[in-house]
């Protein structure tokens, strides 16, 4: 069974950082591309980032550049993403996903989000002012 599961959610406080992890299993992960992903309350998802785990190389959509740091253990199967200087309109839920197919994964990230293989349930970020 394909899984991923996401953890390191809660309440920050604005103007400090997180860092969110996403656990794979069920599949290769050096056959994949995970991608991070939000939706705030009452808007759509939107695409953060995302890092190809058979050479490690990512990508971040413009409007998170400078703030995303996006790494991987491929030993333990988990792709961190790292947020900093948050903001209150940071909150939302924070959802990975994978896809064995990098071009399918980027243009979610950098355009219009289709489908995806596989989806976590999400974990939720509050960010207090």
């Amino acid at each position: 069974e394909v899984r991923l599961v996401e953890s390191g959610g809660g309440l920050v406080q604005a103007g400090g950082s997180l860092t969110l992890a996403c656990q794979v299993s069920g599949v290769r992960f050096d056959d994949h591309t995970i991608g991070w992903f939000r939706q705030a309350p009452g808007k759509e998802r939107e695409g953060i980032s995302c890092i190809s785990g058979s050479d490690s190389t990512t990508y971040v959509a413009s409007s998170f550049k400078g703030r995303v740091t996006l790494s991987s253990d491929n030993f333990a199967n988990t792709v961190y993403l790292q947020l900093s200087r948050l903001k209150p309109e940071d909150t939302a839920t924070y959802y990975c996903a994978a896809d064995s197919k990098m071009e399918r994964m980027i243009t979610a990230v950098f355009g219009t989000i289709g489908y995806l293989e596989v989806w976590g349930q999400g974990t939720l970020v509050t960010v207090s002012s």
